[in-house]
């Protein structure tokens, strides 16, 4: 007999465990006083908004070179914030050249001014209604950041990303804006068979569904790699800020066999030289640290 109930106690707990799995609690829901950043975090077919507690406070001053940029994205943050018509945002581009950083940075800038900032991954977009919902009544104003964007053939997600951007039957809630990185420019890959129409009758109607997504965002800016006197100029500044002991001449040496050695001159590979030429001058002069 005691056998038997306790069969049936397991019973039960297992029963219980698969509720739980099946039907979770209804999340406690967002603290947007208390935190600037969230990230979305599926459970089941729904999911909630966790807060990042320790943000990235990217400091848009450390962005040099790409001036035109930063204040196009900056000018069009401020309408947003001031609740005034804005455009969704898209930049594309070289790896390694601020394009996170940029928007990253934003939620420093702005964040005292109600902006708050919501990370997605790629396979969250399907989720947009839902996260869209959760937000649209609230006083704050949202970037969903969907960062190193891109879909490939057959992917069908793209397409609740293209109607968030456009809109369907439901009006687009006024306080949510997108903002995208990615390497390519269309987000989408760009096939030779495309443009030779050996697989569409009519290919101009494949490729013009996959350029709609990218013409979907307002405002698309590329970033290309640096040149030599731009990737110097990313050097020095850091070096200042960091306040590390060397002349300029040797700096630029340094600088300019690290670009050699990892192939590279990007504000990415910038910021990793210096990383790595303070750590050694501090290692043989451990005063300075």
């Amino acid at each position: 007999m005691i056998n038997r109930h306790k069969r049936i106690d397991l019973l039960l707990e297992k029963f219980e465990r698969i509720i739980d799995r099946v039907y979770p609690d209804a999340p406690p829901p967002p603290d947007f006083d208390k935190y600037v950043a969230f990230r979305w975090e599926r459970i089941a077919d729904g999911g909630r908004l966790t807060p990042v507690v320790h943000p990235h406070m990217f400091d848009l001053k450390d962005l040099v070179g790409i001036d035109d940029i930063l204040n196009q994205v900056v000018r069009n943050t401020n309408q947003f914030v001031a609740s005034l018509p804005a455009n969704n945002v898209l930049l594309w581009g070289e790896r390694g050249c601020g394009k996170s950083s940029l928007v990253k940075g934003l939620l420093k800038q702005f964040a005292h001014n109600g902006l708050r900032m919501i990370e997605l991954k790629r396979w969250d977009l399907l989720s947009l209604p839902t996260i869209t919902a959760l937000l649209r009544d609230e006083q704050y104003r949202f970037i969903l950041f969907c960062d190193d964007l891109s879909f490939s053939d057959g992917e069908g997600d793209f397409r609740a990303l293209k109607t968030l951007l456009d809109g369907d039957i439901e009006e687009r809630p006024e306080n949510i804006l997108i903002y995208a990185t990615s390497n390519r420019r269309h987000l989408m890959p760009e096939r030779m068979e495309d443009n030779l129409g050996r697989i569409e009758i009519h290919p101009e109607e494949a490729v013009g569904e996959k350029l709609a997504l990218s013409d979907r965002f307002g405002i698309t800016l590329g970033f290309y790699c640096l040149d030599q006197d731009e990737y110097l100029a990313i050097i020095d500044h850091y070096a200042k800020q960091r306040k590390i002991e060397i002349s300029e001449e040797d700096l630029q040496i340094k600088a300019l066999q690290w670009c050699r050695d990892n192939a590279r001159r990007s504000g990415r590979s910038a910021r990793q030289f210096i990383d790595d030429l303070e750590g050694r001058l501090k290692l043989k002069r451990p005063e300075l640290t």
